[in-house]
């Protein structure tokens, strides 16, 4: 081992079936009570729990601090897994590995070691980046501010998918004295922060992702982050946890439509077969499904590879290659979004075709499968990122790394 890989291993991939094999069966538990906190909206602090105890939060570290080691790619495929299980956990847990990647990413020392540690603890971070109501694009309402020696935050914000099961909340704000954007790292259990369960989508209902408000919270100086010094592949990062969570759903779906198939008791006198597992047409649509999950699934898998690139480039001390691993990551990501975004809608669409009327029935709430793909699908919309890969292709134009929502200009007319 040479002296620069003493000081600051990375995280290039381990025994992949070793590393799944211990998350498995708190997957396959996962799995077990998925349907019903479904359909009472459950939320999942327990399966959350169950895989902080397991060290999950931990499998991008490297093993010399105690983690998995992961690559990028294995943490997708561990996250597709998981999101069969319950595609909430994935997305719920999105910010957190966005922010181990930060840290990842950021310069070996006492400061990555101390939240590496946090990560083997078992300490999962929340993310509050998005601000709702009267907010322009480019805008940051919520600040962090110095009051005498201590920092305090104070902002409002939605979707913070998360939050509710987490130990720290990445914040997205704006220091008072300077202007600048910053990531405010602060501890949950708190005076200051209070949150709400109040999202409200018609899927990933249960992903904890409402409102968090911050009332003079309290921020350590070493958690204040410049967030001009942010991974630079992050976009591409979040796109992929929201690219494994939909192929998992989509797992989930041929899953429930082969099992509903294959126990179908009920036929039709103007089928094909005297079952309805043997009925040639229904066997299609779920062969079509399987076909449409395997690529949407393999697809997923290709666009985390340019991703880890993009991890390795960050320390090899070649801005060439650093650049082009970050565009490719971005550019990959935004093919595999629009191809797995129709795939896995069709899929959870056409497994209807292979059943009845009585697999309509909320018992079954087998549509959850297109609400959640649906939902998941919905966030960083896919015409704007098709524009993005046919600009590329033609005019080489360099994607943007980070990209915001909010108000319009007014426009008189």
């Amino acid at each position: 081992m040479t002296e620069h890989q003493v000081i600051n291993p990375l995280s290039i991939g381990t025994d992949y079936e070793a590393l799944a094999a211990r998350y498995r069966p708190i997957f396959q538990r996962i799995a077990e009570g998925a349907l019903e906190r479904e359909q009472s909206r459950t939320l999942p602090h327990e399966p959350i729990q169950w895989l902080k105890d397991a060290g999950f939060g931990a499998v991008r570290v490297p093993v010399e601090y105690g983690g998995g080691g992961a690559s990028l790619p294995q943490l997708v495929e561990l996250l597709i897994e998981l999101a069969e299980a319950d595609s909430n956990i994935p997305q719920a847990l999105r910010g957190h590995f966005a922010f181990a990647e930060d840290r990842l990413n950021s310069p070996p020392g006492a400061a990555r070691d101390i939240w590496f540690k946090r990560f083997v603890d078992g300490d999962v971070v929340g993310c509050a980046w998005t601000e709702i109501g009267n907010v322009e694009i480019g805008d940051v309402i919520t600040k962090v501010s110095l009051h005498g020696e201590q920092w305090r935050l104070n902002g409002e914000k939605f979707y913070s998918t998360g939050s509710l099961f987490s130990d720290w909340i990445d914040v997205y704000a704006q220091r008072s004295d300077t202007g600048g954007d910053v990531i405010a790292a602060v501890r949950t259990r708190q005076p200051g922060i209070v949150q709400s369960d109040d999202w409200d989508g018609f899927g990933q209902r249960t992903t904890g992702s409402g409102t968090s408000r911050f009332v003079d919270a309290e921020v350590d100086a070493q958690n204040i982050i410049d967030f001009a010094t942010r991974f630079k592949y992050q976009t591409a990062f979040y796109q992929l946890v929201l690219l494994a969570t939909l192929a998992g759903i989509g797992r989930a779906a041929l899953r429930d439509v082969s099992r509903q198939v294959r126990e179908r008791q009920r036929i039709y006198s103007h089928g094909n077969a005297q079952r309805v597992s043997e009925d040639a047409q229904v066997q299609q649509v779920v062969g079509d499904i399987a076909a449409w999950v395997y690529a949407a699934e393999a697809a997923t898998l290709r666009a985390a590879q340019p991703a880890q690139q993009a991890y390795l480039a960050r320390f090899a001390g070649d801005e060439q290659w650093e650049r082009s691993a970050n565009v490719a990551a971005e550019i990959e990501s935004a093919k595999a979004q629009v191809v797995v975004t129709e795939l896995i809608q069709r899929a959870s669409t056409q497994l209807f075709n292979a059943l009845g009327a009585s697999d309509i029935r909320q018992g079954k709430s087998l549509d959850r499968h297109w609400r959640n793909a649906r939902t998941v699908s919905s966030h960083n919309p896919v015409i704007y990122k098709s524009r993005i890969v046919g600009d590329w292709e033609i005019n080489r134009t360099e994607p943007p790394f980070v990209w915001q929502i909010g108000n319009g200009p007014d426009r008189k007319i």
